[in-house]
């Protein structure tokens, strides 16, 4: 059996920014985000994933972005960083110096854009757990890849020692990845809106977007279910779901950095491509906080 990375919710953290053209990163702001997620019983921190906006950073910039969490978080919560990338070299050498940055695990996205076959996946997957000594999440997300990692696949991926896991966004899938791998892969959800459907397939808990905004609500949902108070856990879903529908109403990260930004957080905004969210859609976002809040 594999000890998972962390049970609970994990934040994919955003990257605020400042600056013209959001430039910068808002490190002071990052810091205080960081302590925000720790009050509010975040049970990791996901630095420079696609939330964080990690496609949109040299790697010199993404680097300090995950030495800084690290430093902030100072081990109260594990830090798993970003690093993948569609090029095995760049991943295994972005991989490596976040580790020595004091990762305490790496994220992986599915190689993107040139789609790797599932044997390509396999060996790419191997020459990056074979370059670092810390445990691996891999992150199944087709939507944005263009391709999916099929349980076979995960089944054989599982037999690498520091393959911890996997964020899956894919429910019709979860139930066989875990009767194949049991284990040896630990699954978090990918999706805020099938938190609890995930958690009684067999997951460990959210890599989640909403946490960013409402930690101590996704911590909770995911240890009411562990706990046993499963009624608990559906009735926190129930709660969230038009606030969910609101948050991916455009291209992640945009709503939820308006949401923080509605909040007063002054996170910034997104770097182009990604742009200002729509007016009828910022109605739309304040509107589901609103609600969301009051159900509280």
């Amino acid at each position: 059996m594999k000890k998972p990375v962390f049970t609970g919710a994990g934040c994919a953290i955003v990257t605020p920014f400042k600056g013209i053209n959001n430039a910068e990163v808002d490190f002071d702001k990052l810091g205080e985000l960081i302590e925000m997620q720790i009050a509010g019983h975040t049970d990791a921190i996901v630095i420079c994933g696609t939330t964080g906006e990690s496609s949109t950073m040299p790697d010199a910039e993404h680097l300090s972005v995950i030495e800084y969490a690290v430093n902030k978080v100072a081990g109260r919560i594990p830090v798993v960083a970003g690093t993948g990338s569609n090029d095995t070299l760049h991943g295994i050498n972005l991989s490596r110096e976040a580790v020595r940055r004091g990762a305490d695990a790496l994220l992986q996205v599915t190689p993107y854009y040139n789609k790797a076959t599932q044997k390509g996946l396999i060996k790419h997957y191997n020459a990056i757990a074979a370059a670092v000594d810390v445990p691996i999440i891999l992150y199944n997300v087709p939507s944005r890849t263009g391709v999916n990692i099929a349980p076979d696949t995960l089944r054989e991926l599982s037999k690498i020692p520091n393959i911890n896991g996997i964020k899956e966004c894919n429910l019709a899938q979860v139930t066989e990845v875990h009767c194949k791998c049991g284990d040896e892969l630990n699954i978090w959800s990918g999706e805020d809106g099938q938190v609890s459907m995930m958690l009684g397939a067999g997951a460990q808990g959210v890599i989640s977007v909403v946490s960013n905004v409402y930690p101590q609500i996704m911590h909770d949902m995911v240890m009411k279910y562990k706990s046993g108070d499963v009624r608990g856990s559906w009735a926190l879903q129930a709660k969230t779901l038009g606030l969910v529908k609101a948050l991916f109403c455009e291209v992640n990260p945009i709503p939820v950095k308006e949401a923080l930004n509605l909040k007063g957080y002054n996170v910034g905004g997104c770097r182009l491509p990604l742009c200002e969210m729509e007016d009828k859609n910022r109605k739309l976002l304040a509107d589901a906080i609103i609600e969301f809040e009051a159900k509280l």
